[in-house]
């Protein structure tokens, strides 16, 4: 088996397909897969490329494997600040500054606060957090953001679940699964749920003596080619009642 039927054999696992399904989505017969994973056929660069993208494998995966097949990396790491992302680093200015009143920010994939705007700094800034700190570790370490969240418990829970979902989409990610390993310790054990769920789940804050009350919405740039802004994620934070939306608007 070839190094690169090795890599595409696992990953085509580690995203439940068998060999009929990836052929199936990719358009390929399932001959021609087992070949590729057996090392009995070469891949061209155009089909590491296509299953690579049928797999959704995060863009450094792609780069490996590519180079497993024996070509050079398709994809670059770039700063927000580069020249060529000035577009990006617009929209995600433009996304964060019309949220407002509301609270907004910029993660990295692993949960660094990259931008934020206003009303973000200030609700995190009241726990000592600002652009450049990492809100995943702030969850496990920082004891004034987790006194500020009232139902923590509820949110802890919320966050590993996220938390797994990402880490499989990188195929395991040390830094998050770090934080998974301690978030079950701030998780008591399931409780008997009396009557129907409700339709989201609210991070309940205390800033500055007053109950705020959020939910979110992730956004991602859908055609990413870059490997960072493949990977950023865009969190608009909503009030989840009347008495935070007054205070967020007054």
């Amino acid at each position: 088996m070839s190094q690169f039927g090795t890599a595409l054999k696992t990953w085509r696992q580690k995203r439940r397909l068998s060999q009929l399904d990836l052929a199936m989505t990719a358009n390929v017969s399932a001959r021609h897969i087992s070949f590729l994973e057996t090392g009995r056929a070469r891949p061209s660069q155009p089909m590491v490329m296509m299953l690579a993208r049928h797999l959704d494998l995060p863009r450094e995966i792609g780069n490996q494997m590519l180079a497993a097949a024996g070509f050079a990396p398709a994809f670059v790491r770039r700063q927000l600040s580069d020249a060529e992302m000035t577009p990006a680093r617009e929209a995600i200015a433009w996304m964060l500054d019309r949220h407002a009143p509301y609270p907004g920010f910029a993660l990295d994939r692993h949960w660094t606060l990259t931008a934020l705007n206003p009303p973000a700094e200030s609700l995190l800034g009241a726990v000592g957090l600002a652009q450049g700190d990492n809100l995943l570790a702030a969850y496990l370490g920082n004891p004034d953001l987790q006194a500020s969240i009232v139902n923590m418990e509820e949110v802890a829970a919320h966050t590993l679940t996220r938390l797994r979902l990402e880490s499989a989409h990188f195929g395991g990610d040390p830094v998050l699964e770090n934080a998974m390993e301690r978030l079950p310790a701030m998780i008591p054990e399931s409780r008997q749920i009396d009557g129907p769920l409700p339709p989201f789940l609210p991070a309940i804050l205390n800033v500055g003596g007053q109950k705020l009350s959020f939910f979110s919405t992730l956004a991602q740039f859908g055609s990413a080619e870059d490997i960072a802004l493949s990977e950023l994620r865009i969190e608009l934070l909503f009030p989840a009642d009347d008495a935070t939306k007054q205070v967020l608007t007054a």
